[in-house]
């Protein structure tokens, strides 16, 4: 029997996995990326932990917000590496600022980062998409359809060929639309 594996390599690893049959919700973001994302909301002002849960929030759309458990021992690793500096405040507030060393990490890995922002802003639109009952059914139809159709029974190259073409000129079709 020939299996018809979608291609969602621009996803990156934590979205492949989840498609190759782990029941499991996929991680938002890949081992280390979320050091690159903080550090990255870190050159824009200095923050707290607490803002910047909320602006990974916001960053996803309230698609993904990280738990203080996930934030603060990053941010201790980030420390530790030096990348970070954390200060008291008079407030008893912990003020978290990048550093020269974090900077020259950051900028060493542009393209990683990059990578995620475009990953976040894939998964962002697929979430606004679904948000909408009309083409959250529609989507769900295609999916079944799909599932049905190449997943549960044998396939002929020619089936699989026609299958690929319907779903090339779908896509074709809606890139052309005003």
């Amino acid at each position: 029997m020939f299996r018809y594996k979608l291609d969602i390599s621009f996803l990156g690893d934590t979205m492949r996995h989840a498609h190759e049959g782990g029941g499991r919700r996929q991680r938002f973001f890949g081992h280390g990326e979320l050091r690159l994302v903080i550090l990255d909301i870190l050159t824009r002002n200095a923050s707290h932990g607490y803002e910047l849960i909320k602006e990974i929030e916001n960053m996803t759309q309230g698609n993904y917000t990280p738990s203080p458990g996930v934030i603060y021992p990053t941010l201790d690793f980030l420390q530790d590496q030096s990348f970070i500096t954390i200060t008291e405040e008079e407030t008893g507030r912990k003020k978290i600022a990048i550093t020269l060393a974090g900077q020259h990490w950051l900028d060493e890995n542009l393209e990683h980062l990059e990578n995620i922002q475009l990953r976040i802003k894939a998964r962002c639109v697929g979430f606004q998409l679904r948000k909408n009952p009309q083409m959250k059914r529609a989507l769900d139809n295609f999916k079944a359809v799909l599932d049905l159709r190449v997943n549960q029974g044998e396939l002929s190259d020619a089936q699989l060929k026609q299958i690929i073409g319907v779903i090339d000129r779908a896509a074709l079709e809606i890139s052309q639309l005003d």
